[in-house]
């Protein structure tokens, strides 16, 4: 960096340092979610979005400070995960479009970039919410025109994008009334400042004083031949597990508490999901190589034990097509041959967790069952991912939580117009619009059904709490059950059956006509059998459906029609 200019090189430390502070400061950010359900928190979701732009970055050309702009805009972009995170990706988007033209930068470049990237940000959200990580992004952008000379150090810009972003963060609580209820800062915005002043490090020389933590290493495990070799005498369609997944987990005190690792038996639980499988841990972190169909599940599973703070998952069968590339001409034409599938009218595509749950998608239809949900958010790339494997005229991504719904959007953006969302924010609002589907009619009419029809369903939830917290009158006591009626927590105790039964009369009422219960990995038969008896005593005409959904977390899933 010169006085008054950002070179490629420069800007890629920037992203590096913002990366490195947010990570550090991953459990703050998640500590500030209002709502006390165990989730895919806002720091883990960032943490996870901006790792996946600086990989991107890493391959970059460091003489143009636009080219590495851009690099860090499609990482972003791929590994979005939550809303956080796909508005974190669109901030940058909008910011690396402002300079991809751009070899060197000046303090004005970087402050229009910003400027762009708050623009691009506000209009990918259909319903922008101030108090939140957009209202911190706006008030920080700007920042060379509140100085006194446009050309500025870029040092002194920075400086003023962050306090300007610290100033702002603090007013969080005065724009959203739920934040000042609960006496907390905005999550997203929070990350954002530390990205911020990741930046302003950069900008100052400083480096990460990060201590990473040893582990025993995979890599001398896994050896090239078991990638690429093994996999040159097989067809593309005979990988059954299609994607090298490698995880790495920092235990939390908190969640071994609940969940005691066990590592012997922490391995036959993954064996079910895939194979090549190794697990390596010390008294910190586990570290996790398998080759999965459905890395997300593996991505739950090992959340239980504490923060993800590294995933890398590569797609096997693109990996093979490359391979076969290097083979003759007429021996790849006849893999093409082999593996060519006539398309279909309709295609969907759907998010869940529990093997009970995709057995149900799957038996309405689904193609891909992307798994993933509440507690782990699967990213952009990995719902694309499932699209590319799906071979149909029009192809519906129903992603069934609010939380998933921008990354789904953003899948369909990147694949193109045959791909359209239903923004189903729920198991049961996704089952529903299933039910809704008629092959025989349009696109368009499908659509408009479906999204009808996931209005038509109530949904209840029965979790835990992972924080003492006061939601309005209702007191909340760390490890408590909770019972949600869509989004808002309505009752709470040290008692599944008894949260469960007050949920329920919450949500039946006279014209309800089907209950259906699908019962997490907590559930358990007196809750079923209770729940069985007062409908068939209050509501003797109500139609009861009990599932076995196999979901992480939450103990019920209940869908009232």
């Amino acid at each position: 960096m010169t006085d008054r200019k950002v070179d490629g090189d420069q800007l890629a430390r920037m992203f590096q340092q913002g990366a490195a502070v947010l990570s550090k400061n991953v459990k703050k950010v998640d500590a500030l979610n209002v709502f006390p359900v165990p989730d895919g928190d806002t720091g883990t979701n960032m943490n996870l979005t901006i790792t996946s732009g600086v990989k991107e970055v890493e391959t970059a050309d460091k003489n143009h400070a636009g080219k590495v702009a851009k690099a860090f805009s499609k990482g972003l972009l791929m590994g979005a995960r939550g809303n956080s995170g796909v508005i974190l990706s669109q901030l940058f988007r909008g910011f690396s479009k402002a300079l991809e033209k751009k070899e060197i930068l000046t303090s004005s470049d970087l402050d229009e970039a910003l400027q762009e990237g708050v623009n691009t940000a506000y209009k990918a959200v259909m319903k922008p919410v101030e108090g939140t990580i957009l209202t911190v992004a706006k008030e920080a952008a700007g920042s060379a025109e509140k100085q006194e000379g446009i050309d500025q150090n870029p040092v002194e810009w920075m400086k003023t994008v962050l306090k300007n972003a610290e100033q702002s963060l603090e007013k969080t609580p005065d724009l959203l009334p739920v934040l000042k209820e609960v006496g907390v800062v905005d999550s997203g915005g929070q990350g954002l400042v530390y990205i911020y002043e990741g930046m302003l490090q950069a900008l100052l020389g400083k480096v990460s004083d990060k201590e990473e933590k040893e582990v025993p290493s995979l890599e001398n495990l896994v050896k090239v031949e078991h990638h690429q070799n093994a996999q040159s005498h097989l067809s593309t369609e005979d990988i059954e597990y299609g994607y090298c997944t490698e995880v790495m987990v920092q235990f939390e005190q908190e969640k071994t508490a609940r969940h005691p690792f066990d590592e012997n038996a922490f391995k036959q639980e993954l064996s079910h999901w895939g194979d090549s499988l190794l697990v390596v841990s010390d008294e910190d972190l586990i570290k996790i190589h398998i080759h999965a169909e459905y890395p997300g599940e593996v991505l739950s599973k090992a959340q239980k034990y504490g923060s993800l703070i590294h995933v890398k998952i590569e797609n096997m069968r693109e990996q093979h097509q490359a391979l076969l590339s290097e083979q003759p001409e007429e021996k790849r034409q006849e893999e093409v041959k082999e593996t060519q599938k006539t398309p279909s009218a309709y295609g969907f595509v759907t998010v869940s967790a529990g093997a009970g749950i995709e057995a149900l998608f799957k038996g309405l239809g689904a193609d891909e069952v992307v798994a993933g949900g509440q507690t782990m958010n699967p990213s952009t790339e990995d719902i694309l991912n499932a699209v590319k494997s799906v071979q149909a005229d029009t192809i519906f991504i129903l992603p069934n939580n609010g939380n998933i719904v921008m990354a789904a959007e953003q899948a369909a953006e990147v694949s193109g117009e045959h791909v359209r969302v239903i923004p189903t924010k729920s198991i049961p609002q996704g089952l529903s619009a299933m039910f809704a589907f008629n092959e025989e009619v349009s696109p368009e009419e499908n659509e408009e059904a479906m999204k009808l029809a996931r209005k038509q369903v109530k949904t209840g939830q029965v979790t835990y709490a992972v924080r003492d917290t006061m939601m309005g009158s209702l007191e909340i006591k760390k490890g408590d059950f909770m019972g949600l009626a869509e989004k808002d927590i309505v009752s709470s105790g040290a008692e599944k059956e008894n949260v469960t039964m007050d949920l329920l009369k919450k949500l039946v009422d006279k014209d309800t006509e089907i209950v259906t219960l699908i019962r997490g990995e907590d559930g358990s038969e007196s809750v079923d059998a209770a729940v069985t008896a007062y409908l068939e005593e209050a509501f003797p005409e109500v139609e009861i459906e009990i599932h076995e959904g196999g979901q992480p977390l939450y103990s019920y899933i209940i869908a009232v029609e």
